[in-house]
């Protein structure tokens, strides 16, 4: 198939998703990624895992990722957030028939997704492929592979990641920072159970969450994304197995009991980038390529999957009415849906991470004040709910587990 609806840069998780999301609808889609998929089928777990909120959840399944999923996920029922271990801080229960979020190992994410999107009738995989050029001309996209395939559709949707070529190459600019943290991830397994509750405890050098992950036939497992200030993650990362874990019993006040290390431990900077737009001519972008924000809320991945849920809704009503899918009105309908929503979340991330991060007890008592206050204000409580299952504002139809 070297015509399509739709050209996708990215073969990750949010080019995968939106892959599907079209497929559900009958659009064709292309995928075009320079990586060697071998790799994701037979990878060992390395600790790298990712919250997926309730309407991601209903999106997969509407789309049919979720039967393709090695292992259901462990799901989130309550929300813990403290500063520190001082007594008091906020919390969040799910409702009866749905949980808050689920956690979920990457590799096994990956791994249906891509199943998924090679089940498609109506998606074409281009995987180690190279791209030699691309012309968004006024009658359509035409891109080149350096194996000579000549691709063509009205639209080109960028989903290549946060160093997106694609992006640059259209010349929209970025708002862009690194913190000065680097985060920790890692998998423990721990004495206690954990009543699937996840936990965001915050610290004067960073938040330190406790994601709640299935049992195994070892016992009781948990995620942690530990942020750290960037000259002492060297340091952290040179501890044993044991220092470490015993560390990460302390910074938890040992609610989980006797700790261990599981998965190796890995570390990457923390960095901040969100594009002064999210369309250009004959181009869209989504997920990491619009947009990159602070783990605390663990909302990065599943902002992506809202800009796939958008965009496909989009892209199916257009063709339903006839329209050349890569129509100026088309992109601007998905900028005004996704772009006040996207900035949102990434201001209330990073003023999240700001304000925690200030020291000394008064800054931690008024930040336990407001925190005891938003609890007792049951709307505002459950505004905040609403956001961290993501089904607040005006969502898509796939975020509410409908077709489109």
């Amino acid at each position: 198939m070297d015509h399509s609806d739709v050209i996708i840069f990215g073969g990750g998780m949010i080019g995968l998703a939106l892959a599907g999301a079209l497929d559900s609808s009958g659009l064709r889609a292309i995928v075009v990624d320079p990586a060697d998929p071998a790799p994701r089928s037979t990878t060992a777990f390395d600790g790298r895992t990712s919250a997926v909120s309730s309407s991601s959840m209903r999106m997969l399944e509407a789309i049919g990722v979720s039967g393709h999923l090695a292992a259901p996920g462990c799901p989130i029922r309550h929300i813990a957030v403290a500063d520190g271990l001082a007594p008091g801080g906020l919390h969040f229960d799910a409702d009866d028939d749905e949980a808050l979020g689920w956690m979920h190992e990457n590799r096994h994410l990956r791994a249906a997704l891509q199943a998924r999107a090679e089940a498609g009738k109506t998606i074409a995989m281009h995987w180690n492929a190279k791209v030699e050029a691309v012309d968004r001309g006024d009658f359509g996209v035409t891109v080149t592979l350096a194996d000579g395939a000549v691709l063509k559709a009205p639209l080109l949707v960028a989903a290549d990641g946060r160093n997106s070529a694609t992006r640059d190459q259209a010349g929209i600019r970025l708002a862009r920072w690194q913190y000065d943290h680097h985060a920790i991830v890692s998998v423990l397994r721990h004495q206690r159970p954990h009543d699937h509750v996840a936990y965001e405890i915050f610290y004067p050098g960073g938040p330190f969450a406790v994601l709640p992950m299935t049992d195994d036939d070892g016992g009781h497992r948990s995620a942690i994304v530990w942020s750290v200030k960037a000259d002492d993650a060297p340091g952290w990362m040179a501890l044993s197995d044991s220092d470490f874990a015993a560390e990460a019993a302390v910074a938890m006040g040992g609610f989980l009991g006797q700790v261990s290390l599981l998965t190796p431990r890995s570390s990457y900077p923390l960095g901040f980038h969100h594009s002064a737009r999210i369309t250009a001519h004959r181009l869209a972008l989504a997920g990491d390529a619009a947009h990159a924000i602070h783990p605390i809320a663990g909302q990065g991945l599943n902002l992506g999957f809202r800009d796939a849920a958008a965009l496909a809704q989009v892209l199916v009503e257009g063709a339903r009415l006839g329209l050349d899918l890569g129509d100026r009105q088309l992109l601007d309908r998905y900028e005004r849906w996704r772009a006040l929503d996207a900035l949102s979340v990434a201001v209330a991330t990073d003023s999240l991470t700001r304000i925690y991060a200030i020291p000394g007890k008064a800054a931690s008592a008024v930040r336990r004040f407001g925190m005891g206050l938003v609890g007792r204000i049951a709307p505002l409580r459950n505004q905040l709910r609403n956001e961290a299952r993501g089904t607040s504002g005006d969502l898509p139809l796939l975020l509410r587990g409908l077709p489109i």
